[in-house]
């Protein structure tokens, strides 16, 4: 990078090298030294912009949540009207790379701040779902199990290590998404 560059880091920039080091590395390489050094400039900048690594993960942490959750659902709200939104966020979800929500699940089994985000969101998720399921008409009793399920999917679907096993097309996520508002 060039000084010019290196003397204009923002928040932004850290937090956006950050998820990124966590998505390709996981929780081990968020160290502020291995950090720095992959932006090109000094541990110094990195305390400019975050009080230490606590302050850092959290401010990760909550960009995670902005961007794989309330970014979604806006989207989601805006895009399609009716029924169709679970099919677009299924569409949306199982089709998307997670290799940073997996980073964050692994981060969170040995961080109580990390852990507490992470159930919040994962109630927020469900939540969500159960409500698309019952705007397409699923009864209000049964939208929440079936929520559940769909979430439970979502979250395994990173854990299936053969690929070919983790393809959904569209077409499957059409019938599948109709196989929960019957």
């Amino acid at each position: 990078m060039e000084s010019d560059t290196k003397d204009r880091l923002t928040r932004a920039d850290w937090l956006a090298h950050g998820l990124r080091t966590l998505a390709r590395e996981g929780a081990n390489a968020l160290k502020v030294g291995e950090l720095a050094a992959g932006l090109d400039v000094s541990r110094g900048s990195f305390y400019w912009h975050f009080r230490d690594a606590t302050d850092f993960r959290q401010q990760l942490l909550q960009l995670w949540q902005e961007r794989a959750t309330d970014e979604v659902f806006r989207e989601v709200d805006t895009a399609i009207v009716g029924p169709a939104r679970l099919t677009h966020l299924m569409k949306l979800a199982f089709n998307e790379d997670r290799s940073l929500d997996r980073a964050i699940r692994e981060l969170a089994a040995t961080d109580a701040a990390a852990a507490e985000m992470v159930a919040d969101v994962d109630a927020r998720r469900v939540g969500y779902l159960a409500k698309l399921l019952i705007e397409s008409g699923v009864e209000s009793r049964r939208a929440l199990p079936r929520a559940e399920f769909l979430y439970w999917a979502y979250i395994g679907q990173t854990a299936v290590l053969n690929r070919g096993l983790t393809v959904v097309t569209e077409a499957d996520v059409d019938d599948i998404s109709a196989l929960f508002t019957r």
